[in-house]
């Protein structure tokens, strides 16, 4: 079954953002790539609590980090398609509730040994089942059997339709490791991918070297790579300016114009379906009310965080986590604006005229998230609103803040496709529902969409669920922003992919020195 038209690529850079985006000289950055060199990469993510258990993975650094040394059954492409992977290729039934992929034959883990269906069972497996604390477990959860079909053949078992699939398995946790003991052996960093772990020290830095026996040949151009947690966003720039650093991703956007006109460096700024959000636990008081959080959303004035904390280098969010790139954009709902006289009313719904909140947020969460809360807790002032601004600690962010305090900032990278960020973010249960949020009729339109073939019907059904959870959800999406990054005009690269920042998360295997 072929998705290709799952495309993803869309350009919403405003007229301000587009204005200092800088390219590499003419030809360079599609010239031929060649192998070599030493790249260092300074990253804004990165905590001491990461692990390489690739269902804990919660941050960029480890999504990187499992793109390199792991490989996946499937690829999001550089131009948004689906390619083949570990899986050279697949069938589905005519209900698409049964899909057998072939597995790629010759293909060899870091340590010799050779990449077999049962290391693709296992694998798989470890992010399924009740005790499974993955974050991919909600989108394996439709799979109700995997098996072997002889040497080459895995055959899963769905639920029930799905024609998004192949898409999901994609996903940078579903990374294929080796099987121990009925197992994956995930504590030794042994993959598949074009890189090799060398070193490992959570919240600091990882190593990698070059797979001399990777089973592709065009990818993983560099000799050795060093990837830097740098959640610092001055000791992120001053790496690069000073040439310690080779890239840097979310680049401040406040000084982006004038770190563009520095010799030898170049901006890139790629619109896809990140999106920051401030997230409510909707189990704890004063969020269980739906008209409390209907008071927070008409309180959050959108067009001026996008003006003055992206500097236009995004557009306005609407509550949902769809973009308007995707597929099944709702291009009907309404969108919500600044309106103090609609959060008073929903506040008098509510039953009081004014509360109270404490917002955290930290640079871990996005650059600028605290500035962003504080231009929150002004426009909130006129509507009966307190927000009290809380700056968290960037170390442990993930781990102590999100989804443990009530009301907190958040960022997301989005998914390629509709069913796997709501089944991921908002499902009822779901590991990292950070609203906490659960909606009968929203969980009965994922099961049905997801089954649905008829095209009409499907769109209809994603349209219903971004409208209950932009009016019933717990979570405010005021903006998506668009992968703003830094390279040193040394550093060659094809298209950009959009799934992901920094090139999907794939820059160690598709980038080069030229």
């Amino acid at each position: 079954m072929s998705l290709s038209n799952l495309n993803r690529r869309t350009f919403l850079k405003t007229t301000a953002a587009t204005a200092i985006v800088t390219t590499l000289p003419l030809g360079a950055a599609m010239a031929e790539p060649k192998r070599g060199g030493h790249f260092r990469m300074g990253v804004a993510h990165g905590q001491t609590t990461d692990t390489l258990d690739p269902g804990t993975a919660e941050n960029n650094f480890m999504n990187a980090l499992n793109h390199s040394i792991h490989g996946r059954l499937t690829e999001i492409a550089q131009d948004g398609s689906l390619k083949p992977e570990l899986a050279e290729s697949w069938e589905a039934t005519p209900d698409a509730s049964e899909y057998r992929l072939k597995i790629r034959q010759g293909v060899t883990f870091h340590n010799g040994k050779p990449v077999t269906v049962e290391d693709v069972i296992v694998s798989i497996n470890h992010h399924r089942g009740e005790g499974s604390t993955s974050a991919a477990g909600p989108i394996v959860k439709p799979i109700v059997d995997v098996q072997a079909d002889g040497d080459d053949i895995v055959v899963f078992k769905l639920s029930g339709g799905n024609a998004d699939f192949p898409v999901i398995l994609a996903d940078f946790h579903l990374a294929i490791c080796p099987s121990k003991d009925g197992k994956i052996n995930w504590s030794e960093g042994i993959g598949c991918g074009s890189y090799m772990l060398k070193d490992f020290n959570p919240g600091v830095s990882a190593t990698f070297e070059r797979n001399p026996n990777h089973w592709r040949d065009d990818v993983g151009w560099f000799d050795t790579v060093e990837m830097i947690s740098l959640v610092d966003q001055n000791a992120r720039t001053t790496a690069l300016v000073s040439g310690d650093v080779d890239a840097v991703d979310r680049v401040d956007l406040k000084t982006a114009g004038l770190l563009a006109r520095k010799p030898g460096i170049a901006i890139q700024s790629v619109a896809g379906t990140q999106h920051y959000t401030f997230a409510m636990s909707t189990n704890q008081d004063p969020f269980t009310d739906n008209h409390v959080r209907q008071a927070l959303k008409y309180a959050v004035d959108r067009q001026e965080l996008v003006d003055k904390i992206l500097f236009g280098y995004g557009t306005v969010g609407n509550d949902h986590p769809i973009g308007p790139g995707q597929r099944y954009f709702n291009t009907e709902l309404k969108q919500k604006t600044y309106d103090p006289d609609k959060a008073k009313w929903h506040l008098k719904q509510a039953g009081v005229d004014s509360i109270s909140v404490a917002l955290s947020g930290a640079d871990a969460a996005f650059v600028g998230a605290v500035d962003a809360i504080t231009l929150y807790q002004n426009s909130a002032k006129p509507c009966g609103i307190d927000i009290v601004p809380t700056r968290e600690p960037n170390d442990g962010y993930w781990s102590d803040v999100w989804m443990k305090k009530p009301f907190s900032a958040v960022y997301w990278a989005g998914r390629p496709v509709e069913d796997q960020m709501f089944t991921t973010t908002y499902s009822c249960g779901a590991s990292w529902n950070d609203s906490f949020w659960c909606n009968e009729r929203f969980d009965e339109l994922l099961v049905a969409a997801r089954a649905e073939l008829d095209e009409d019907t499907r769109r209809q059904m994603y349209w219903e669920m971004q409208d209950i959870v932009s009016n019933d959800g717990g979570v405010i999406v005021p903006m998506f922003a668009n992968y703003v990054f830094a390279l040193s005009d040394k550093v060659g690269h094809g298209e950009f992919g959009s799934n992901w920042d920094l090139d999907g998360e794939r820059w160690m295997e598709r980038w080069w020195f030229n």
